[in-house]
């Protein structure tokens, strides 16, 4: 019980991102969801509330198709990313590529905007 005692008390020297981070690390490596539980307890609503605990605030901005007005989506692209001239054109003809990965939700949604206005079809993932 020792070990368990010790390891409980370095855990609650972690700082929220830490812990945000640990959950996330042990979920991708046992496969599991540490929302599992809270669906399975709601059993008024499950639909909401596995909504609720699945709700994103990380987004990739990806293109699916650059549209008629290639060359406006480059443009934008490369205000958006910083990128050379090559590589956004790559980008804007290669269906699927992320523009923007892991950025806010209004991040995404104002990138997206930027980029529909400018002609391509773009998905938040």
């Amino acid at each position: 019980m020792a070990d368990i005692n010790k390891l409980a008390e370095e855990l609650s020297t972690l700082t929220v991102l830490e812990a945000a981070e640990l959950v996330k690390t042990l979920e991708e490596k046992w496969g599991v969801s540490a929302a599992a539980p809270v669906a399975v307890a709601a059993a008024g609503a499950p639909a909401a509330a596995a909504e609720a605990a699945e709700e994103k605030t990380e987004f990739d901005v990806v293109i699916k198709d650059a549209g008629p007005k290639k060359i406006d989506v480059i443009k934008v692209i490369r205000q958006l990313t910083s990128l050379g001239l090559v590589e956004a054109k790559t980008m804007a003809e290669t269906a699927g590529s992320k523009v923007l990965t892991q950025v806010g939700k209004e991040a995404a949604n104002d990138a997206k905007s930027k980029l529909e206005a400018a002609g391509a079809v773009i998905e938040l993932a």
